[in-house]
């Protein structure tokens, strides 16, 4: 039968609001700083605002004195009015993401300003990201009555151009890679029903809605530009605005609004730092399907055929949506594995199928060991699992036992499980690339390929019969995003741990002298698509290595002694005298401490004191062979790439023969 065991949601020495309290009370909030996103994980909305009131008054300083390796973000705060009640809500929710943000808020309604002056308190913050906060009444402050539709509509255009100059300057004076966060702005009733005449309202209500769309296709997140859409968070019952606060204190926006717009905000820097969770594990009973499947067996289970059924299809097609979109599907099921295959096999009635799945742990163990045997078998950090159950055992289990994975908290009510699945954005991205599409493709041809390998006794043999092939040449305009994703979410092999964003990839491709390389593989079981980047630089006749990241999925195959040595070759065929590189310590890239050693490069000194860097050079005078299984193509520059197009072939790092 199913595991019915019952558990507390969380045991009470994890209850948010008594620790944060005790912690503040004994001053050691700072030095507890990591511990608090584990107990943030399952607060309500509540708790998570007592959260933030606690946490905003912390000197990031302290923390970071306990914890150097905090993950943070500089954020500059200004908007039309008072915005300043926004801090605390987006420390809470940022907290339970384990980022700390060193906030400034700039001045009350001075962001016109603020945004222009390269000079202004704002851009001396040196801000990653710029909250631009337009409450309600933006647009209505500029609007004379009396008024029509088409006045209020002439004045939101001014608005949105004003806001689009706002953008450019933004990106001019910000920090490269820097996002400024713009909003919808909400339709107050106190306005449209001042138009008496329906037909009026009517196209209030249009022109409205057309300057707000009008702001969300200024987006571009990944160029520096990115709007929330606050829409979602009133339409859930948010009200928009508080009319005593706003006529005596100008601060328009409720404290409920603003909590909206934190969280979307926080899923939004998440995001923008590659920290998007890569694969959902799904329990099956009361979960995915209605039924017991050991004591219904596979054809008693339901997705349909009732109204709770149906609500269980309808949660089934939310995440078959999320599976088209990258996201890898994964069933961790305290079940009868042959039962379960068939169930996902055969059921006629489930939007989801087998296919969908990527991998499937069915056994009677712990569901946080499922877990990670899922995270293993896919080559992914457990952090990067998102567990959804309906009991709240198992998902404790999983909490205790795989710390930094997310855990959804559904229960017996099916019609839930989509909006409890979505309210935390876990797969938010800033862009979608066609890697991101391609993901649970490539991850069942791995799937795949790890078949053929376990049936090979000789894995040189294995090796040589997948026909691999590398290409490595200067990135295309349109795999930008890949690479700055590649650096955003890749910790395992990562020489430095540089994180870029898109805009900041692309300004470093245009570079005098840049070098910027996208890894390219497939084998005789597909196309893997964009798996690396190499971050480098020609400079006073060497090659200078700023950075080298390459998928964990594709690691174990050569690919990355293949990449060094050929680069390393086509700088010597370039009449380069020398290659530099570093390795800069990260919390996972201890391993490639020893990459350029072993590949003939010689220690020049380190680590630095400021950023714990050990230095490498390689002569080029003595090179590795490329492993002999791969096929390799790397061209440094365009006109080589051109060379190589008229020749018909690449010679420069053929394979080695041995």
């Amino acid at each position: 039968m199913r595991d019915r065991d019952v558990a507390p949601e969380r045991p009470l020495d994890r209850e948010p609001a008594p620790s944060l309290r005790t912690l503040h009370a004994r001053g050691r909030l700072a030095a507890a700083y990591p511990a608090v996103r584990e107990l943030l994980a399952g607060a309500d909305a509540d708790e998570l605002d007592f959260a933030g009131r606690v946490l905003a008054p912390l000197d990031p300083e302290e923390v970071l004195r306990h914890h150097p390796d905090t993950p943070t973000v500089r954020i500059a705060v200004t908007g039309r009015g008072t915005v300043g009640d926004v801090v605390p809500a987006l420390t809470g929710q940022l907290a339970r993401h384990g980022i700390l943000p060193r906030t400034l808020v700039c001045g009350t309604g001075a962001y016109l300003g603020e945004l222009a002056d390269p000079r202004s308190p704002l851009y001396a913050h040196a801000p990653d990201i710029t909250l631009c906060v337009l409450d309600p009444l933006t647009v209505w402050d500029k609007v004379a009555a009396p008024w029509q539709p088409i006045e209020v509509s002439v004045a939101a255009e001014r608005q949105r151009k004003v806001l689009g100059e706002l953008a450019e300057a933004h990106g001019a004076h910000a920090p490269p890679g820097a996002t400024l966060v713009l909003n919808t702005v909400p339709l107050l009733r106190r306005f449209t029903h001042q138009l008496t005449s329906l037909a009026q309202r009517a196209e209030l209500g249009g022109l409205w809605r057309q300057f707000n769309a009008d702001l969300l296709y200024m987006a571009r997140p990944c160029a520096g530009l990115a709007v929330l859409d606050l829409e979602p968070v009133t339409s859930a019952g948010v009200r928009a605005d508080e009319p005593r606060l706003g006529a005596y204190a100008d601060a328009h926006c409720t404290a409920e609004l603003l909590a909206g717009y934190a969280r979307e905000a926080a899923h939004l820097i998440r995001g923008l730092r590659g920290a998007a969770k890569k694969c959902l594990v799904l329990d099956l009973d009361g979960t995915l399907w209605d039924g017991v499947l050991a004591e219904d067996g596979p054809e008693g289970v339901t997705a349909s055929g009732s109204l709770r059924g149906a609500a269980f299809g309808t949660f089934q097609r939310t995440v078959k949506q999320l599976a088209s979109q990258g996201v890898l599907l994964a069933v961790c099921s305290k079940n009868d594995p042959e039962a379960v295959t068939r169930a996902l096999a055969e059921h006629p009635e489930f939007p989801l199928g087998a296919a969908d799945f990527v991998t499937v742990v069915a056994d009677w163990g712990s569901k946080a060991e499922g877990v990670h045997t899922i995270a293993e078998r896919l080559g992914i950090a457990p952090e990067a699992v998102v567990f959804a159950d309906d009991t709240a055992f198992e998902r404790e289990s999983v909490r205790a036992g795989v710390p930094g994975a997310a855990v959804v908290p559904l229960d017996g009510e099916p019609a839930l499980h989509p909006e409890r699945l979505l309210a935390d954005g876990w797969f938010d991205a800033p862009t979608l690339t066609d890697e991101d599409r391609l993901r649970p493709v490539r991850y069942a041809r791995r799937a795949a390929r790890e078949r053929s390998e376990a049936g090979s006794s000789d894995y040189r043999a294995f090796l040589a019969g997948l026909a691999l092939r590398v290409d490595v040449s200067p990135a295309e305009d349109h795999e930008l995003a890949r690479l700055a994703q590649l650096s955003l979410r890749t910790n395992r092999f990562n020489l430095t741990g540089e994180r870029l964003s898109t805009e900041q990839v692309r300004q470093r491709a245009a570079a005098p002298g840049a070098v910027v390389l996208a890894v390219r593989a497939a084998d005789r079981f597909g196309d893997d698509g964009v798996v690396g980047a190499v971050f480098a630089r020609t400079e006073a006749g060497r090659l200078w290595v700023d950075n080298l990241v390459l998928s964990c999925r594709v690691l174990g195959r050569g690919i990355e002694e293949a990449v060094i040595n050929g680069l390393l070759r086509a700088a010597r065929s370039a009449g380069l005298t020398a290659v530099h590189a570093g390795w800069r310590p990260t919390r996972a890239n201890a391993a490639l401490r020893t990459l350029c050693p072993a590949h003939g490069f010689t220690t020049l000194g380190g680590p630095d004191p400021g950023t714990a860097e050990v230095r490498f050079r390689h002569p080029l005078r003595q090179l590795q062979p490329v492993p002999g299984h791969i096929r390799l193509e790397l061209r440094l520059t365009r006109e080589q790439e051109q060379q190589a197009r008229e020749e018909g072939e690449v010679t420069a790092c053929a394979p080695s023969k041995n």
